[in-house]
Order: C-alpha cells, then sequence, then structure tokens
C-alpha cells in the first residue's frame, strides 16, 4: 500500500498526519505502530484528518503503542497550521473525541488552540476510586534514594498526573514514567510530568507520555501542569512550560479555560509503502 502523508512537529513532538478527507486510509493498529516506529518512518503519534460538517476538519489521535488518544495538544496545533494553509484562514476549528478545538495561527508559524476547562474529579481522570485529585500521594524515589509523594491529577481530554520537585534532574522519568502510567489507580493509563517551579511564570518539565513513552514536549501534558500549579497556588494565570526543545505558554482565562501558544515546524511532504 503506498501511502502519501505529511510529517510535522511541535518542539520536536512529532507526528505524521495522514488526510482521510479524500481518499480513505484504513490501518490494522500493527501498521500504525510499524508507521510510528523510528527504524521505519518514526512519530510519537498518527494522526488521520477525516471530513467534518461541524468543523474544518476532525481528527484521530493514535499513540505510537497503536492506541488510541483522546487528546493532542502539538498535534492539533500542527494540523490547524496545516488547514490554515490551505484554506488561508487564520482561524481554524477543529473535531477531536473532546469536542470542538478553536486555534488561531500567528506569526512565524506560532499557533495558539484553545484545549478548553480541565477537569478534577476522581471519576473525570478517571481514577479507579475515590481520591483527593490534589494530591494523590503516590510515592516516587529519587537518584539519591529519597521519597516524594504526591501528585496532581488533572484530565485535558487525557488523563495526567503532575509531581512538583525541588529538582527534575534528579528524577529518572524513564523508570518512574512507566510505573506510574501503569499504576493501578489509573484504569486508562495516564501521562506523567515530573515539574519544578523556577518562579510564578515558568515550569520546568519532563514527560513520560501515555503509549508513546519519553517525549521531546507533550502539550497536553504543558496544559496540565500549568493548571495544577495554579490549583497549588504555586503559578499564575499564565504559565511557560519549559521542555528540552521550547517552551509553550499556556493561559487559564476567566472562564478557566485553557489556551495553549507554541511554535509549529515547517511542514514535510512524505510517502511510503506499508
Amino acid at each position: 500500500m503506498d501511502i502519501r502523508a505529511f510529517k510535522m512537529d511541535g518542539l520536536g513532538n512529532d507526528f505524521v498526519i495522514i488526510d482521510n478527507r479524500q481518499k480513505i486510509t484504513n490501518l490494522t493498529k500493527d501498521q500504525i505502530i510499524k508507521i510510528c516506529d523510528r527504524n521505519f518512518i518514526g512519530c510519537d503519534q498518527l494522526i488521520f484528518i477525516e471530513s467534518s460538517k461541524s468543523s474544518d476538519a476532525n481528527l484521530k489521535f493514535f499513540n505510537s503503542d497503536g492506541g488510541e488518544s483522546g487528546a493532542c495538544g502539538n498535534g492539533t496545533r500542527c494540523v490547524a497550521k496545516l488547514i490554515s494553509e490551505e484554506t488561508k484562514s487564520e482561524n481554524i476549528i477543529l473535531s477531536t473525541s473532546n469536542g470542538n478545538l478553536e486555534s488561531k495561527i500567528l506569526d512565524k508559524n506560532i499557533v495558539t488552540t484553545e484545549i478548553g476547562k480541565a477537569k478534577l474529579q476522581w471519576n473525570e481522570i478517571p481514577l479507579s476510586e475515590k481520591l483527593d485529585t490534589k494530591n494523590l500521594n503516590i510515592k516516587i524515589i529519587d537518584s539519591n534514594n529519597k521519597e516524594h509523594s504526591g501528585g496532581t491529577a488533572v484530565n485535558v481530554g487525557n488523563p495526567h498526573i503532575v509531581f512538583f520537585v525541588n529538582e527534575i534532574e534528579n528524577f529518572n522519568i524513564e523508570k518512574i514514567g512507566p510505573e506510574i502510567e501503569n499504576h493501578k489507580i489509573f484504569p486508562e493509563k495516564c501521562n506523567v510530568t515530573i515539574a519544578t517551579i523556577i518562579n510564578k511564570n515558568l515550569i520546568k518539565v519532563k514527560v513520560w507520555e501515555r503509549g508513546a513513552g519519553l517525549t521531546k514536549a507533550c502539550g497536553t501534558a504543558a496544559c496540565a501542569t500549568a493548571f495544577a500549579g495554579k490549583l497549588n497556588n504555586l503559578t499564575e494565570n499564565k504559565t511557560d512550560i519549559e521542555f528540552q526543545t521550547g517552551k509553550l505558554s499556556i493561559l487559564i482565562d476567566d472562564k478557566n479555560s485553557i489556551h495553549m501558544k507554541g511554535p509549529v515546524s515547517e511542514i514535510k511532504e512524505i510517502e511510503f509503502k506499508l
């Protein structure tokens, strides 16, 4: 099967994007895993663009393990840029399983997307039992074998847990990430962020993404971290989330809706055989 697609990324968080609006490409779970494999094409997520009557397009996201994801912030921003090139419009509305997301294309490949309101109730995350989502009291161990207990759970289209620590470099995200992702408290697994507050408007993070593993950046994790920071009175309404590859700016507006702003890459057209 010959496939034409696009390759894009947001701060290194990369995607293969297949446009299903004219010609439908149906892929099995194994084929999705193969496309995402770094030894083949390679990406954190595969995105399908589909026709929609209520928006510019409908999006479906699949993680590199072949499982479907409810939300992908950087992926949404990338597709918004792609569709805007086609429609010549600066305002793009994309449908996802979590509703319609509105994006605005700014100068120099900067795209802002309104992700919406975070969910904080235990059954909305979801958790397997009723717990205080502001502090789950989950233990993680640093490189000095010291215990840190905490974790704020937030759902921004997918489940996240955020640990605020003094120094992210003291924690091995590649060990902690899969342990917490598969913790029995998360029936649908979760994304794991370890975060350090630099000041009221800046948080440094490392992210382990559910179904994708260690990623250079994660848009929904940035949103969840900013929201958790504000919830714990650690940050202001506007916060930069710093990844290894750059920053995403998160704004929580008067209605508690989350807006994410950051760069997207150029659009690269690719062709490959499956």
